[in-house]
C-alpha cells in the first residue's frame, strides 16, 4: 500500500475546497473529460489549474452520477480513473486526491495509484467489500446520502434531470438516521469516527424544493459530530429554480455555496474552483470571523 499519509485537515478553520475532475463523457455539467483527444492529460492540466486557484482536494470520478446515466462496468471505470490519478500523483505529490467511486477494487486500485481519500455517494451500502479496502489503507472516506430510485429522473432537454417524486416523512430526521447506518457500516469495519466525513447529499434523490430546504437547514447535520462535505455546484435544483442550464449557474452555485459555508459546512466540492475558493474566502470572512 503507497497512498500518501496526508495529515488531517484542521476542521473549523476555514472551508476546504474539492474540485471536481470528471474523467467521464456524459458529466451533467458538461465538464466531462473523456471526449477529450488526450483525457488524461487534460486531468492533469485541470488539476494545475484548481491547484493554483485554491483547491484543496481533488475529486477524481469516472462515473457519471447525473439523473437518468447509464452505470459503467468496474473496467471502464478503471481505464478512466487509474491513469489519470497516477498522472496527477506524479505532476503532483503532495496533492490531496479523492476518488469518487462506490466500487471496492477502484477504490484499491486508486489508492494504490495515489489517492488518499474515497468519496463514496453510496455511503458504503452498495459495495460489501469497500468499507474493508478503506479500513486496511485507513483512508477517510466521505459517506455520502442517496436515495436514487430506478425511474425517479426527469430529464429535460435544455435544464437537464432532476428527481421528483421523493419521499420522505421527516427530511432532515431521515437524512440524518439513513447517514447514521453508513456510520455504523464504518465503524463496523473498523474505520474510526476521525476518518469519516458526511455529505447529505444534495441533488441525490431529492427534488428541487427539498435540495433548496437541505441546503437552508444543513446546520442541522452539525449535531452528528462529523465535518460536513457540501455539493451544490451546478445542481439542477439550481437550474430548475433559475431556469437556467448548467453552464449558467455560477451565481446560483455561489449562493448555495455562501449560505451551505455559513450554516457549517467544512468541505463544498465545486467545479468552478476559482470563482468558488473567493466566494468560500469571503464567506469565511464573514462568518468565521477571518
Amino acid at each position: 500500500m503507497n497512498t500518501i499519509n496526508h495529515p488531517p485537515l484542521p476542521w473549523g478553520t476555514r472551508t476546504f475546497i474539492m474540485g471536481i475532475i470528471n474523467v467521464t463523457p456524459d458529466s451533467f455539467s458538461g465538464d466531462g473529460l473523456v471526449q477529450r483527444e488526450e483525457p488524461v492529460d487534460s486531468a492533469v492540466a485541470q488539476a494545475a489549474q484548481f491547484l493554483r486557484e485554491g483547491a484543496d482536494i481533488l475529486d477524481v470520478g469516472g462515473e457519471s452520477t447525473r439523473p437518468g446515466s447509464a452505470p459503467v462496468s468496474e473496467e471502464e471505470e478503471l481505464e478512466r480513473v487509474i491513469p489519470t490519478i497516477q498522472a496527477i500523483h506524479k505532476a503532483f505529490p503532495d496533492a490531496l486526491i479523492s476518488v469518487d467511486t462506490y466500487k471496492s477494487n477502484v477504490a484499491n486500485r486508486a489508492l494504490e495509484a495515489g489517492a488518499a481519500w474515497v468519496n463514496d455517494i453510496w455511503g458504503l451500502r452498495a459495495d460489501p467489500a469497500l468499507p474493508e479496502v478503506v479500513a486496511q489503507f485507513q483512508a477517510p472516506v466521505i459517506l455520502m446520502h442517496n436515495r436514487l430510485q430506478p425511474g425517479s429522473a426527469e430529464v429535460g432537454e435544455r435544464l437537464g434531470g432532476r428527481y421528483v417524486g421523493t419521499d420522505y416523512e421527516d427530511l432532515i430526521g431521515d437524512i440524518c438516521q439513513e447517514l447514521l447506518g453508513s456510520v455504523d457500516i464504518a465503524h463496523k469495519a473498523g474505520i474510526p469516527d476521525e476518518r469519516i466525513i458526511l455529505d447529505p447529499g444534495i441533488g441525490f434523490g431529492k427534488t428541487t424544493a427539498q435540495n433548496l430546504a437541505l441546503v437552508d437547514r444543513l446546520d442541522e447535520f452539525k449535531v452528528l459530530g462529523y465535518p460536513l462535505l457540501a455539493g451544490p455546484s451546478r445542481k439542477s435544483f439550481i437550474g430548475y429554480t433559475l431556469d437556467l442550464p448548467p453552464d449558467e449557474r455560477v451565481e446560483g452555485t455561489a449562493a448555495a455555496v455562501a449560505i451551505c459555508i455559513d450554516r457549517g459546512a467544512d468541505i463544498v466540492r465545486v467545479h468552478d474552483v476559482g470563482v468558488m475558493a473567493r466566494v468560500a474566502q469571503m464567506t469565511d470572512a464573514i462568518v468565521r470571523g477571518g
